[in-house]
């Protein structure tokens, strides 16, 4: 004859042993659910606008002759850094040099000549009008002298500014004529950067907004600058508006015409950010559990409603909902209920991986 099972057999074993027990002490309370929390932070945050910019020169100028006439002497190396004024080209300036010897001992004479009038004026032995007549000849003497040494400073060029020199161009001798190129100067001590922003964002362009660039030809190398202007002008065609920036450069590192891919930073604030992975979603709401200490000293789990803001890699913004020094559960969420007591196994603090967290918890 069969042996009919044993009841405390089916009791012991029964997979679901431990849910009968449950069901059978309503009263027993669960045990704390393990955790993994972190701290609301501050962090510093913009909206960032990507776009494309081409480098230019704070300050560029193609060096030429405003006269024709031969080269004389070339007084600059090709990528040589002068200072403002440097003699960099001296024309042929014979014909000049004595026109304006000439045009001295002009003024020379007739600066005497009226002297010596006025004297006689002085005593009666001359009439007024001659010594208006020596006036007028020493005033076109002067006139002379000026318009000739002008002419002759043509014939020197300076830098009109400090900067580097580009490739020469023309040799000693070579006959030059208005507008030929002999040379280019740039001012590289600070860079312009011009790149196009769509006109959405005109509201927010204002000077002084953080600029990010970054150029192949230095890797990941970021340099960083601030919004200078804004067109006062928008494309119709493309809807956008034209904004520079300015970019310090005082290893002299970037060049004019380099392309760089920037990032314009709107909005800058300080704002409370979390974990991405502590964030809870519901349709279109998003909740957090956060740690909350009981009178008693419990910990215990509270779902609240925050209101997002932009996302960070790994990082969300809170813009309501949370305060700084706030504890949010990052890992262990899904299976903490709200008012449900838990404890804190480590605290995440983004850096440390979820591994060896776990670790030194065990430890």
């Amino acid at each position: 004859m069969p042996v009919p099972p044993c009841p405390r057999r089916l009791r012991l074993f029964h997979p679901l042993f431990p849910l009968l027990l449950l069901l059978a002490d309503p009263g027993a309370a669960a045990p704390p659910t393990a955790v993994i929390v972190a701290t609301a932070e501050h962090a510093e945050l913009a909206e960032r606008v990507e776009a494309l910019g081409t480098l230019r020169a704070n300050e560029s100028v193609v060096i030429t002759s405003t006269v024709t006439e031969t080269v004389a002497a070339l007084h600059f190396d090709d990528g040589q850094r002068v200072e403002q004024g440097a003699l960099l080209v001296e024309l042929t300036s014979a014909e000049q040099q004595a026109l304006l010897e000439e045009a001295r001992a002009r003024r020379a004479e007739a600066e005497r000549q009226y002297r010596r009038v006025n004297a006689l004026v002085a005593q009666d032995s001359a009439a007024e009008s001659l010594l208006d007549e020596r006036q007028r000849d020493l005033e076109t003497s002067r006139a002379v002298l000026v318009a000739l040494e002008s002419r002759l400073a043509d014939r020197v060029i300076r830098a009109p500014f400090a900067g580097v020199l580009g490739l020469r161009q023309v040799s000693p001798g070579a006959l030059v004529e208005p507008g030929d190129p002999i040379t280019t100067l740039d001012d590289d001590a600070e860079m312009k950067l011009d790149f196009t922003v769509p006109s959405r964002y005109l509201a927010g362009l204002t000077p002084g907004l953080r600029v990010e660039a970054r150029t192949r030809a230095y890797g990941e190398t970021v340099f960083v600058g601030r919004v200078g202007s804004v067109d006062s002008r928008v494309d119709p065609v493309t809807r956008a508006v034209l904004v520079r920036a300015i970019l310090p450069n005082p290893e002299r590192r970037l060049r004019p015409g380099l392309l760089m891919r920037l990032e314009l930073l709107f909005d800058p604030r300080t704002a409370v950010v979390i974990p991405e992975a502590a964030l809870l979603q519901r349709g279109q709401r998003h909740f957090v559990m956060v740690v909350t200490e009981a009178p008693t000293g419990e910990l215990l789990a509270e779902r609240r409603e925050v209101q997002i803001g932009i996302r960070r890699p790994g990082r969300v913004e809170i813009r309501a909902g949370l305060k700084t020094g706030e504890r949010v559960i990052t890992e262990g969420h899904q299976r903490v209920r709200p008012g449900a007591p838990v404890r804190i196994l480590a605290v995440d603090d983004d850096e440390t991986p979820l591994q060896t967290l776990l670790e030194g918890s065990a430890a």
